[in-house]
C-alpha cells in the first residue's frame, strides 16, 4: 500500500509540474501576465530584470521551503523541494508551443493549467508555490487572518506592483489568471463532491435518523437539544438534533428524504473541507 501511495503521489506531482510549466510557457510568459504568490513574484521580477524564470522560481521559494522543513516536517520539505526544482528544470529545458495570443484565453487557460498543476502537486503531498506554507503558519500565529485572507492580501500587493510595472491592463488580466488558478485548485482538492455537514432539528428525529442510517447508509450523530421558540412545541421542549455528513451530490436526495418524513424540519447545511473516518462516501479524484 505504501508503494502504491508513493507511485500515486509521484504521478500527481509529475503531472502537476508539466501542467504548471505548460500554463507558464504556453500562455502567460509571452503575454507578460503573472500569477499570484511566489510564482507571480518570480514572473514579475523576470519581466523587470530578464533573469531566467527557472532560477527565480526556485530561489524565491527557498525561504518558504526552509520554513516548511522547520514547521511541517522533513518529508514534506523534500517532496516540495524536488517538485519546485523539477518545475524549474522543466521551464528551462522543455519547449512548449505558444498556444494563443488572445489575451482573455491566455489569462483564463493559463490560470487553469497552473491551478491544475498546483492542485495535483498538493494531492501528491507537495507544493509548487511556497507562499501557501507561509499562509498556513501566519494563520496559526494570529486570529485576525485566515489562510485565504493572507493569500488575498499578498496577491493584492503583487497585483498592485504589477499594475505600476506592467500596466493596468496586464495586471487586470493577471487577476483573471489568479482567479482561474484558484478555482482549479479548489476543484481538484474538493471536487464536485465536496463534503457538506447537515444539521436537522425536528420532532421526528428518530424516524429521520433511521432513514439516514438504514435507507441512505450514512452515519449520524445525535445531539441533545431543547426547543428555543416553541412554534411546533413548548419552549425548552427536549428533542434530538441529527447531524450527518454527505457529499454535495447526495444532498438533494438527503433533503427529500428528511422533508418527506417531516415537511417542517429545520435543516442547516454548511461546507466542510474534509473529514476522516465514519460512514462516508469516499471522494474521487476529479
Amino acid at each position: 500500500m505504501k508503494a502504491i501511495n508513493t507511485i500515486r503521489d509521484s504521478a500527481n506531482i509529475g503531472l502537476g509540474i508539466l501542467s504548471a510549466a505548460f500554463g507558464l510557457k504556453g500562455f502567460l510568459l509571452s503575454s507578460h501576465f503573472i500569477d499570484g504568490g511566489a510564482t507571480g513574484v518570480s514572473m514579475l521580477i523576470f519581466d523587470i530584470t530578464s533573469i531566467p524564470i527557472s532560477i527565480l522560481i526556485f530561489v524565491i521559494n527557498v525561504p518558504f521551503l526552509w520554513i516548511g522543513y522547520r514547521k511541517l516536517g522533513l518529508w514534506f520539505a523534500i517532496k516540495s523541494t524536488i517538485a519546485i526544482a523539477l518545475l524549474a528544470l522543466c521551464l528551462a529545458l522543455v519547449s512548449f508551443p505558444d498556444v494563443t495570443h488572445d489575451k482573455l484565453l491566455t489569462a483564463v487557460f493559463g490560470g487553469v493549467f497552473i491551478g491544475t498543476g498546483s492542485g495535483l502537486a498538493m494531492r501528491g503531498g507537495a507544493v509548487l508555490d511556497g507562499t501557501e506554507i507561509a499562509a498556513v503558519l501566519v494563520s496559526k500565529k494570529t486570529q485576525l487572518l485566515k489562510v485565504s485572507d493572507f493569500i488575498l492580501l499578498l496577491n493584492v500587493l503583487i497585483f498592485g506592483v504589477a499594475a505600476s510595472v506592467l500596466g493596468v491592463e496586464p495586471a487586470m488580466y493577471s487577476i483573471l489568471t489568479y482567479m482561474a488558478a484558484a478555482k482549479m485548485i479548489d476543484f481538484l482538492l474538493n471536487g464536485i463532491e465536496q463534503y457538506s455537514g447537515v444539521t436537522v432539528i425536528s420532532t421526528k428525529s428518530d424516524a429521520i435518523r433511521r432513514a439516514i442510517t438504514v435507507t441512505l447508509g450514512r452515519g449520524v450523530t445525535i445531539y441533545q437539544g431543547k426547543s428555543g421558540y416553541g412554534k411546533d412545541g413548548h419552549v425548552n421542549d427536549p428533542r434530538d438534533i441529527v447531524f450527518t455528513v454527505a457529499t454535495r451530490l447526495e444532498i438533494p436526495s438527503l433533503k427529500q428524504t428528511i422533508l418527506r418524513i417531516d415537511p417542517k424540519a429545520f435543516i442547516v447545511q454548511q461546507s466542510i473541507d474534509d473529514t476522516t473516518g465514519g460512514l462516508l462516501k469516499r471522494k474521487k479524484l476529479h
